[in-house]
């Protein structure tokens, strides 16, 4: 243990004293975050944020940025106020004890996995539809399929947190562009859309429930809180006393990005369709692609849809992945096990390969049901967390008396009193 300890040390000992120049390793790390939370559920904002009219969303667009920035980078200063090389379930043992972090462990395991469940059964769903319906090839069974498709993926976690980070940030390239080449196609249509919603302002008790619905879908379409934990200790790893300056930098530019990317691809797709065919979208339960594919008859759009879902999906995928199994691994470990590192990953490795390939292959409907349980827990552990230990935990004493804490802390409550709302209704 001494010797860990000792090699932990030494590692940190070797951070420079200054902070160095941007380098392709903060580019990537920027892109990493970026291809984390911008996945799938992007092709579902248009619907979800554009059915509420235009005011609500241009709310939710100005707020964009502050909601995901400050709250994302309270939960990498949170990581960042441990010991050094401690991930997030190791800090908040540090910090609450080791009762509460236990349950903080199996909460934020809760809050990840599902989601990485859900990713499972979107990817087997799209590949198939792809190949039936594009290809005009038989897919095969859905049980080979799906573990073809997850082992795939998984290999490339076996590879390492470096390799997973490098190959989401390639992956977010081809995302970005078709994003944009969806965004831009778009704009020779535009009829309006949505701005038929602008002549008459919302009451305020309309558009303050509409906002306090709406939330949470512009926050978990940003989330990147399951890399959160691996991006701090690497920054800290890398830049010791500077790793929250360079952190900050880097989570600034990956959100300029995201929501810039995103809102520009919103917009378009608003500006196109009417209040009634974002209903009718939502009706169907398709995504904005599928439904501009039908409501376009357009081959090329057709074609691509899948594609780019798929890219989504894997990214995010992967990135979700990181987080699962540091959470899982911490409750093997709170749970009195010590095996080793490669054992501790293997085993993790066979649970989600046996358990995501179960599920994908069963194809619940009870899916979106579980990822609504865990939005609260989400939340909770990126926007009220980090707020209480700036309050309570000494380490993080400096960031306290900032107005971002009050918007933070704020839009953490909404999100959770509208999720719990959501689903209780």
């Amino acid at each position: 243990m001494n010797d860990q300890v000792n090699s932990v040390d030494e590692r940190y000992a070797m951070t420079p004293a200054t902070l160095t120049r941007w380098s392709r390793q903060d580019t990537t790390w920027m892109l990493g975050l970026f291809g984390t939370a911008i996945g799938a559920g992007t092709l579902f904002l248009p619907i979800n944020a554009g059915l509420g009219g235009f005011w609500p969303l241009l709310i939710l667009a100005l707020l964009a940025f502050p909601m995901t920035f400050y709250a994302h980078r309270g939960l990498t200063r949170f990581v960042l106020s441990g010991r050094k090389g401690s991930d997030i379930t190791e800090v908040v043992e540090e910090h609450f004890g080791i009762k509460a972090g236990a349950l903080i462990t199996l909460l934020y395991f809760l809050a990840i996995f599902p989601i990485l469940l859900i990713y499972s059964v979107a990817l087997t769903n799209t590949v198939g539809s792809f190949l039936e319906h594009q290809l005009h090839i038989a897919p095969p069974p859905r049980a080979i399929l799906s573990f073809v498709l997850i082992l795939g993926l998984l290999a490339v976690v076996r590879c390492g947190e470096q390799v997973i980070i490098r190959a989401m940030s390639l992956m977010v390239y081809p995302f970005i562009v078709a994003l944009l080449f969806l965004a831009v196609f778009l704009i020779p249509h535009w009829n309006g859309g949505i701005l038929s919603t602008a002549s008459t302002l919302p009451a305020p008790s309309a558009l303050l429930h509409t906002l306090w619905l709406a939330i949470p879908v512009m926050v978990f379409s940003f989330n990147h809180s399951p890399i959160i934990s691996a991006f701090a200790v690497d920054q800290k790893r890398r830049h010791g006393e500077h790793a929250e300056e360079r952190s900050s930098q880097i989570l600034s530019r990956a959100h300029l990005l995201m929501v810039a990317m995103v809102l520009f691809f919103v917009f378009s797709c608003v500006l196109t369709l009417s209040p009634a065919q974002l209903a009718q979208a939502k009706a169907q339960n398709l995504s904005i692609l599928s439904y501009l594919a039908n409501h376009f008859s357009n081959p090329t759009i057709a074609f691509a849809a899948p594609l780019i879902a798929f890219v989504a999906i894997a990214k995010s995928f992967l990135g979700h992945y990181i987080g699962a199994s540091e959470g899982l691994k911490g409750l093997v470990v709170k749970s009195g096990r010590r095996p080793s590192s490669r054992a501790l990953d293997r085993m993790t490795a066979a649970f989600m390969l046996v358990v995501c390939w179960i599920v994908a292959t069963l194809n619940p409907s009870i899916l979106g049901m579980i990822e609504t349980l865990g939005g609260p827990i989400i939340a909770s552990i990126l926007f009220l967390m980090p707020m209480y230990a700036i309050r309570k935990v000494p380490a993080m004493a400096k960031y306290r008396g900032l107005a971002s804490n009050v918007f933070v802390t704020a839009v953490g409550l909404v999100a959770i009193t509208a999720l719990v709302y959501s689903f209780v209704a």
